[in-house]
């Protein structure tokens, strides 16, 4: 580990700071797992941002400011009340016929600690005591870690809700708006991706803090709880429902939805195993390659050549799909990159598929549009498929006389 430290240290820069990988990079990363560029980039903490800046192709997505003003204000609304007002609407989603909590009963423990490493352990020795009190806790910003392909990422929640039963809730703060009780589909679904991460991460804490009572839980079983480790005395279990906040039909006061991210917890779990480990990727680079801006002192400008900085990019396979352009920062330079070698993929991944072994737009063309005068089939369905497309497009096309021609 110390080896690999060490080289992931070279590979970013030994004066760089390593960028923080977040859940949503994290889920990001898991929806595409092919791509060997981004686990390497994102396991050394390179700032692909910086990267893509330097690279000529900066990234054209994010959150504004004034967005992130609205996101941080609403949040301190919604923990307001030492979270007390939180649990409650928690309390009131879950349905569950337990005792709403008091006044004073939720516990705010202190996370307070030096480096990611320190509030990750802080963190678990408060989920362990809040679970042991059996009470209402509230853990505002808890930091858990996840192995991601042999590199760890630190994660940090909105919140956690410790519930009387040993229980943990995930709590997930957004801005958008939930309208007559729905919010846009696909928010949510970024939401609850956003969201498995972190139940994962908290599922490897679960499983050092407590055992389930004599006899089992079947509704833990049911739920898809872990099985905590042996010689602790009390359950812990992560739920798979967790609580999505929003703001109430264009206000600012919260409403808040259960959302079952079961699905997408199975899908991320089997998306990270399948990622390739990061010291292979970094062992099969040629040596001397680099991602180092070498910044100037002020810490803005980059000095090493961008053709330095190209190759050192295209040395490592990247998964290209037309989705990247809302996830990842060096999409833009992955696209230019793409449509200049014809690559199939800057089509999507729906498009790749249907072309199977034809793999270029120059390899497509020259299938669809050499067909024998026949029409002998060729026995590859992609390829026949391909000639009688082109074969009803040139029909088309000459029975109007102003229509212009395929080039």
């Amino acid at each position: 580990m110390t080896g690999l430290r060490q080289r992931l240290a070279e590979l970013r820069g030994p004066a760089t700071v390593p960028h923080p990988m977040d859940a949503r990079a994290l889920a990001a990363l898991a929806a595409n797992p092919g791509c060997r560029r981004r686990a390497l980039l994102d396991g050394a903490g390179v700032d692909k941002g910086a990267l893509a800046s330097a690279l000529g192709a900066p990234a054209n997505f994010g959150q504004s400011q004034f967005a992130h003003q609205r996101g941080n204000s609403f949040e301190a609304r919604v923990k307001a009340d030492g979270g007390a007002d939180l649990v409650r609407l928690l309390h009131e989603r879950l349905r569950d016929g337990s005792e709403a909590p008091g006044p004073g009963a939720v516990a705010t423990p202190d996370l307070t600690a030096p480096g990611p490493q320190g509030r990750t352990a802080r963190t678990a020795l408060a989920l362990r005591e809040a679970t042991e009190a059996g009470r209402w806790a509230l853990l505002d910003h808890p930091m858990v870690s996840l192995d991601v392909a042999g590199s760890p990422a630190f994660l940090e929640p909105d919140a956690v809700v410790v519930h009387p039963d040993g229980s943990w809730t995930v709590v997930e703060i957004k801005s958008f708006p939930m309208v007559d009780g729905s919010a846009d589909p696909a928010k949510v679904g970024a939401a609850a991706r956003q969201s498995a991460v972190y139940t994962l991460a908290l599922e490897r804490v679960a499983a050092m803090t407590g055992r389930p009572p004599e006899g089992g839980d079947d509704a833990a079983a049911r739920e898809g709880s872990v099985t905590p480790a042996e010689g602790a005395s009390v359950r812990a279990r992560v739920r798979h429902h967790v609580l999505l906040v929003c703001p109430k039909d264009f206000s600012n006061l919260p409403t808040a939805e259960m959302v079952d991210v079961r699905k997408q917890l199975a899908v991320t779990r089997r998306q990270l195993d399948r990622l390739t480990r990061i010291e292979d990727i970094a062992a099969a680079l040629p040596e001397g390659t680099t991602f180092d801006l070498r910044l100037t002192d002020d810490g803005r400008t980059p000095t090493r050549p961008v053709e330095e900085l190209t190759a050192a990019v295209e040395a490592v396979d990247a998964a290209y799909a037309p989705e990247c352009l809302s996830t990842c920062e060096l999409a833009a330079h992955c696209r230019t990159r793409s449509r200049a070698a014809g690559r199939v993929e800057a089509l999507g991944r729906g498009v790749r598929g249907e072309l199977g072994g034809l793999t270029t737009m120059d390899a497509v063309l020259t299938a669809a549009m050499e067909r024998p005068a026949d029409g002998t089939p060729t026995g590859d369905p992609t390829v026949d498929a391909l000639r009688r497309a082109a074969a009803l497009r040139a029909e088309a096309l000459a029975s109007r006389a102003e229509a212009v021609a395929c080039r």
